[in-house]
């Protein structure tokens, strides 16, 4: 994109996201539901496709401007970025990344235009961060393939158009082998759900579970078509990949707003008749606080340069998650203890980012499976002995 229209594009998204959102967050948490009038300026304004190609009608950004818009969307509620965040990650780059040229064109448009809301239903039970045990299953019949399984935590489920499938499709092969990816939009005959799930935080982000039970799709829903038969898991790593740099971007845009409430606050509140702002432990929080935001925005923008180069698109994606996810929660901690009996009060800013922030540690892979990824990067063959 052009620098001039990034900067547009950057601006505008700051202007709505401090004017529009932000005054609507207590609403937002109370109500664990977004605006319908928040919905449809994020259409309008583009929001649904920022990250899917021009071609297909989205934004196109690159991962480091990806990662400036993420910066801002990161100032209010994560709600807000979930509304559109599985179209241009997790679930719409199963499409740019392993989709046929005719199930980009046929859905990518839509998800751009936020038309189609899409989910990622990878997580089971029983395989979360590791999809090597994974259960659901699907089976060729005819001119079909049925599914039959669960899923679980499944954000977007109980409103998505179109959710993403992975399930076992060779069930005699090894840990994550044997792998596929459907499209099962909803509303397909033995698609159900559970109830919404009732979260610590991220209010108005909807989750639950999905059962598949005899879902009956036909042969074209194969992501990728028989060239995409067992290729699930490397579809679903890249897609994560992306996703990872995505919420270390959100992550460092959260702390951004922590490390400013921290220091309003400080510059008003007094005791013993001084301001806080005065107190060399008070100044020492938020010193960790700012340099840990500057520390993560820094890592954040190298590694997205080298996820648009093409140099790193593993280790560097899960280095900046899992600094970043613990970094927001380190902020969100301190912004509570310099906020004291206040910082722990429903309807102040930095209890609900205390809240928010912990779920940045858990989803899109544990920081062990961060751990892991990066240490396996690093250390080669000798890391599995």
């Amino acid at each position: 994109m052009d620098p001039a229209d990034l900067d547009d594009v950057l601006a505008a998204v700051r202007k709505f996201v401090r004017d529009d959102v932000v005054p609507l967050e207590e609403q937002i948490d109370a109500e664990d539901a977004i605006p319908e009038s928040i919905i449809a300026a994020c259409k309008e304004m583009g929001l649904y496709g920022f990250a899917i190609p021009e071609a297909y009608g989205g934004l196109g950004l690159s991962m480091v401007e990806e990662a400036q818009l993420a910066f801002e969307l990161g100032w209010t509620t994560p709600a807000l970025r979930s509304l559109f965040g599985p179209n241009n990650g997790i679930a719409g780059q199963v499409l740019i990344t392993g989709g046929t040229d005719e199930q980009r064109a046929s859905w990518l448009p839509r998800l751009a235009s936020g038309e189609v809301t899409a989910a990622f239903g990878l997580t089971e039970a029983d395989a979360g961060s590791d999809p090597s045990t994974l259960t659901t299953s699907a089976r060729r019949d005819g001119s079909d393939w049925v599914l039959n399984g669960a899923k679980r935590y499944i954000t977007n489920a109980l409103v998505a158009d179109v959710i993403m499938v992975f399930a076992r499709t060779d069930p005699d092969a090894p840990g994550n082998r044997g792998i596929s990816t459907f499209l099962v939009p909803a509303g397909t005959p033995g698609l159900s759900f559970g109830k919404r799930d009732h979260k610590m935080g991220q209010m108005g982000t909807w989750t639950s579970d999905l059962y598949l039970d005899d879902v009956r799709v036909p042969a074209d829903h194969l992501v990728g078509g028989d060239a995409g038969l067992h290729t699930g898991f490397r579809t679903a790593a890249k897609c994560l990949a992306h996703g990872r740099a995505h919420i270390a971007a959100l992550c460092v845009g959260m702390a951004d707003r922590l490390v400013h409430e921290s220091v309003e606050f400080a510059r008003t509140r007094s005791q013993g008749g001084k301001l806080i702002a005065s107190f060399q432990l008070i100044q020492g929080l938020i010193a960790d606080s700012v340099t840990d935001h500057y520390a993560g925005r820094a890592l954040v923008l190298d590694v997205a340069r080298r996820y648009d180069d093409g140099s790193d698109k593993v280790a560097g994606p899960s280095a900046a998650k899992y600094f970043a996810s613990e970094m927001v929660g380190r902020v969100a901690d301190r912004a509570v203890q310099i906020h004291g009996g206040a910082g722990y009060i429903r309807g102040v800013a930095v209890e609900r980012c205390y809240r928010d922030a912990r779920l940045f540690r858990i989803y899109e892979g544990t920081s062990q499976i961060q751990q892991v990824i990066i240490a396996r990067d690093a250390l080669g063959s000798a890391a599995r002995g």
